[in-house]
């Protein structure tokens, strides 16, 4: 909803910077009031009436903006839902900027687009709010010197971009998978409003193949979050997932799209990882996965990114089909770049009890449950490391 508030309140003031700000505020003012009065009737048009009084708000205490505010008061604030015009591409393609660097425009999408607080995107990036908050303020400047103005960019100004929007979508969607922190595995919301928006992107573009690639992989993915966690909300890792709650339409919509990016005949990253989703997805047990064609795929995505966590994925694959010792070979190739991580350290963990050395099972899961921000999976991790001191020694 962030985005579309975001995007009618840029459309009728002009400024997309206070808009955003106003966003913000009004977010934060319904997250106060909403659990006590109750969520209003039409929930958009409530934010957009917040977000506008506060944008005027804003102007009216700037001096210097007497003239524009004169003209602003003049325009009616809309009393009911705006009309079914959704401004989220826009936004979304405007905090992807040519001018931002990656970083900024992350960040600023993930606000402006994803809804998210700077506090939650500092901890999400590792960096302290301050600095999270300096770099916002600096990508929101750039675009006013843009411009640009809130249009959404055609031709090859909006090829340009896109990879930016790909990669900001997904790391959404991931987020909100698999939240940075707090007690909740999911962030629905959030995977949600990505899933919400790569449909606008393929409906916008239908021939677009890492396009429709993505919304496969988010689609194929989010197919099984109803057992990826237990009924008190731990972590269930994918081999032990009842995979009868698995939704079904959501698989068989995300292969069709896949089918249809493939037929592109222009393969990218969102396209593998979504054809080693759908590996997954049509295994009707964890023991009948394909796991030598997840290899197969792995290889050609390492190809693609030269990704050091494409690699790591891919020692798990070849752990289930060439045994552990083979793939703690394939981990330690990129135990330089993430030897310090949580994800090294839990697949090296895991992979080490399969091999038999338990104590280094659990010294390694132990120090990925440390590193763990997400409660959920630190609660799995500390689970697994109390299993392992409790086994009996060769």
């Amino acid at each position: 909803m962030a985005p579309q508030v975001v995007g009618v309140v840029s459309r009728r003031f002009g400024d997309f910077d206070g808009a955003e700000d106003a966003t913000q505020e009004a977010l934060i003012a319904a997250a106060r009031r909403w659990p006590e009065d109750g969520v209003p009737d039409e929930p958009r048009a409530w934010l957009v009436r917040a977000a506008s009084r506060r944008l005027v708000d804003a102007w009216r205490s700037d001096a210097a903006r007497r003239e524009r505010e004169a003209r602003v008061i003049a325009w009616d604030v809309p009393a009911a839902d705006p009309p079914d015009h959704d401004d989220s591409l826009t936004v979304l393609f405007l905090c992807c900027h040519p001018l931002l660097t990656p970083a900024s425009a992350i960040a600023l999408t993930l606000r402006a687009v994803g809804g998210l607080t700077t506090a939650e995107i500092a901890h999400a990036f590792l960096v302290p709010e301050s600095t999270l908050a300096q770099r916002i303020s600096r990508a929101k400047a750039q675009l006013r010197q843009s411009g640009d103005g809130f249009r959404m960019p055609s031709g090859a100004d909006r090829d340009h971009r896109l990879r930016s929007v790909l990669h900001v979508l997904y790391l959404m969607f991931k987020e909100g998978y698999t939240s940075m922190q707090g007690e909740s595995l999911h962030r629905i919301e959030l995977s949600g409003e990505a899933i919400r928006l790569a449909r606008l992107l393929t409906e916008r573009l239908p021939d677009e193949p890492e396009g429709l690639g993505l919304l496969a992989l988010m689609l194929l993915i989010d197919a099984r979050r109803p057992a990826r966690t237990d009924t008190q909300g731990d972590l269930v890792p994918l081999p032990e997932q009842d995979r009868t709650l698995w939704d079904e339409a959501l698989m068989a919509e995300g292969v069709s799209i896949l089918g249809r990016a493939m037929a592109q005949r222009a393969v990218g990253e969102y396209q593998l990882q979504a054809a080693i989703a759908a590996v997954h997805d049509r295994a009707a047990t964890a023991d009948a996965t394909d796991w030598r064609e997840i290899c197969v795929l792995y290889e050609l995505l390492e190809g693609v990114t030269g990704s050091a966590v494409v690699t790591l994925n891919r020692a798990v694959a070849v752990a289930m089909a060439d045994g552990p010792v083979e793939g703690l070979r394939v981990v330690d190739e990129v135990a330089d770049r993430l030897g310090g991580t949580q994800r090294w350290l839990s697949v090296r963990g895991h992979l080490l009890e399969r091999s038999g050395d338990v104590d280094g099972a659990a010294e390694h899961l132990e120090r990925a449950a440390a590193l763990a921000v997400n409660l959920s999976e630190q609660r799995h991790l500390v689970t697994q490391v109390r299993r392992l001191r409790r086994l009996p020694r060769p």
